[in-house]
């Protein structure tokens, strides 16, 4: 079957496969070994005995490189995983029209699904990650199609979903037309998660939805600086943010929303190493790992994340646009405290602009930090020396509280031998 064919009628009739999305009623249900599933997931590699400690149920990777030991250590921690198959993306020099090479990638796929669709803590099967920028090539979403097809042949036991970032409408309107073999649609949804389900019904897809990623603000949606940096959030507003947009979307619609999962479980670089990073290097926990403990149900009391409320530098905030001489000394202060008042520390770390990795999100490295250039004034003050070269810059300030908790918060800054003010 090639795309384009309308999609089985017993899609999503109950058949007894190990994992299975049924229908009844308008209302879908992802079913593990005959029970009710909901998914309360996160992204990540690592940290798996804790997010099942505060009642998370599976975790969700992008890619097959490490995907035995990924499986291997959810099923010890009575974890799932949705396991993505890494599709070839166009503008990295893939091509869709060249049947060979499409041929090829649905062999080694293959393969790979043989290999691990057996294993015990696999949920379900992740065609590509963000195909949509090449969404215009229908060629792309037949390919997709053609693997999901190959997946129902060799593992009929494990659904198919494909991810998206947002609800781009016509690029779903072509899955649901050209992917009739997908059971579920998988949504990165960060700021735009409030919309989901409203932008979701103005689409030609009926069936059920993941959001497989949300959390923090995403940084291609944050207000930007006059020399285009984006502003992060604290990790304090993070918390909330995330909180609100679970509810709205994940816990109010369960007729149509299978569950989630949170982005991301660890560190990671991206743009900043704090934009999307749950917990620190060393494991401390931010403020929505607090807050995705008690949505998942887990009520044990205990200690909370510091707060941040904001920082400032040179009595300025994020959006006023901070320019500031080379060579010259300026204060920056933040203002904090903890839940229960334990005795704070404060780490700060300037650090260059990271620089632009379009598409490379992944592989972006973090900047070296530049040394010698703050002083501790007092608890909450430091003054920085700014650098002596041109150019764009953000000053990190990290809150750690002694009891495996941390903030964070940051404020970018442009040197420049003439400030605007």
């Amino acid at each position: 079957m090639g795309c384009g064919h309308q999609p089985d009628p017993n899609k999503y009739t109950r058949q007894g496969r190990k994992v299975e999305i049924v229908a009844q009623d308008g209302q879908y249900k992802l079913l593990r070994n005959g029970e009710p599933y909901f998914i309360k997931g996160a992204a990540g590699y690592e940290h798996y005995g804790r997010l099942k400690r505060y009642g998370g149920n599976s975790v969700r990777v992008w890619h097959t490189d490490n995907a035995q030991q990924v499986l291997d250590s959810a099923q010890r921690h009575g974890l799932t995983v949705t396991l993505g198959l890494w599709l070839a993306r166009e503008r990295e020099g893939f091509n869709y029209y060249d049947k060979d090479l499409v041929a090829q990638q649905l062999e080694g796929l293959k393969q790979v699904v043989l290999k691990y669709k057996d294993h015990p803590a696999l949920l379900m099967w992740g065609v590509g990650n963000e195909l949509y920028a090449e969404g215009s090539n229908v060629k792309v979403w037949d390919a997709v199609n053609q693997v999901a097809e190959m997946i129902h042949e060799v593992d009929p036991d494990h659904p198919t979903t494909t991810t998206v970032m947002h609800v781009p409408q016509k690029v779903v309107n072509l899955i649901t037309r050209r992917c009739p073999a997908l059971d579920v649609l998988s949504i990165n949804a960060f700021g735009a998660m409030n919309n989901v389900r409203e932008e979701l019904a103005q689409t030609d897809w009926e069936g059920p939805y993941v959001i497989s990623e949300f959390g923090a603000r995403g940084y291609w949606e944050s207000y930007v600086t006059w020399w285009l940096a984006p502003i992060e959030q604290t990790s304090s507003e993070k918390a909330e943010f995330a909180r609100q947009h679970y509810l709205q979307t994940v816990a109010a619609d369960t007729g149509r929303c299978l569950g989630s999962y949170v982005f991301m479980w660890g560190q990671k670089q991206e743009t900043t190493p704090t934009w999307f990073s749950l917990m620190s290097e060393r494991g401390e926990e931010t403020g929505i790992v607090h807050e995705m403990r008690q949505l998942w149900g887990d009520t044990t009391e205990l200690n909370k994340a510091p707060y941040i409320a904001y920082v400032t530098l040179d009595e300025r905030f994020a959006y006023d646009h901070i320019y500031l001489k080379p060579g010259q000394t300026y204060e920056s202060t933040v203002f904090t405290f903890d839940p229960e008042q334990d005795s704070l520390q404060l780490k700060w770390e300037l650090l260059p602009e990271a620089e632009v990795q379009d598409g490379n999100a992944d592989k972006q490295q973090k900047p070296k930090p530049l040394k010698g250039l703050l002083q501790r004034k007092d608890n909450r003050k430091v003054v920085l020396q700014t650098p002596k070269k041109e150019g764009a810059y953000r000053l990190f300030v990290y809150v750690y509280d002694g009891q495996n908790n941390f903030a964070t918060a940051n404020i970018p800054f442009y040197v420049s031998k003439n400030p605007l003010h």
